[in-house]
């Protein structure tokens, strides 16, 4: 499958069961903690399981507009992608992230014997037993699970870019 195919796949596929509350930090790091589901390409029937974290970073340098910096994200071992390709591919298509450097880190991957629908519900009934709100819970394609998680961490950088203006203009005011 070739590139624009596994995007158009990954936006018409992925879905945030649950998001995440708190929004991203103006000046310093942000932790996004994940748990991706995605039904098994191998075992049909079950369901893959991906934990892991995204780390947006605060730029020490300031960075090129449009030039995001993406890290364990595995686009050539995974999708034979290379990264400039995916940045020129989103670039194409007027997808913007902000320039920071997005580090993510699979932590866990797992195979569950149970149907997708069954594995959310089992993930969402306990994060919120635990009353957890910064863990996102998401669904989407297995082949093109980081596409899954790139447009989640779109959205998630567009709905705090207003929240991180306001704090950008009040610490300049304050100094």
């Amino acid at each position: 499958m070739d590139i624009e195919q596994l995007w158009e796949k990954a936006q018409d596929k992925t879905e945030v069961i649950r998001g995440r509350v708190k929004a991203l930090s103006t000046f310093t790091n942000t932790k996004v903690p994940y748990i991706f589901l995605g039904e098994s390409c191998v075992n049909e029937g079950n369901t893959v399981v991906r934990k892991g974290k995204v780390i947006v970073e605060k730029p020490l340098i300031v960075l090129p507009e449009d030039m995001p910096q993406f890290e364990g994200f595995d686009f050539e071992e995974t999708m034979d992608i290379e990264e400039g390709v995916m940045k020129m591919f989103f670039l194409m298509r007027g997808i913007r992230f902000p320039s920071l450097k997005y580090n993510n880190s699979v932590e866990q991957l797992d195979l569950e014997e149970l149907s997708l629908s069954k594995s959310v519900e089992k993930h969402k009934k306990q994060l919120e037993k635990e009353e957890n709100v910064n863990t996102v819970l998401i669904i989407g394609p297995e082949d093109c699970w980081q596409l899954s998680i790139l447009l989640y961490m779109a959205g998630l950088a567009g709905r705090c870019a207003k929240n991180d203006i306001t704090n950008l203009m009040d610490k300049l005011r304050e100094n």
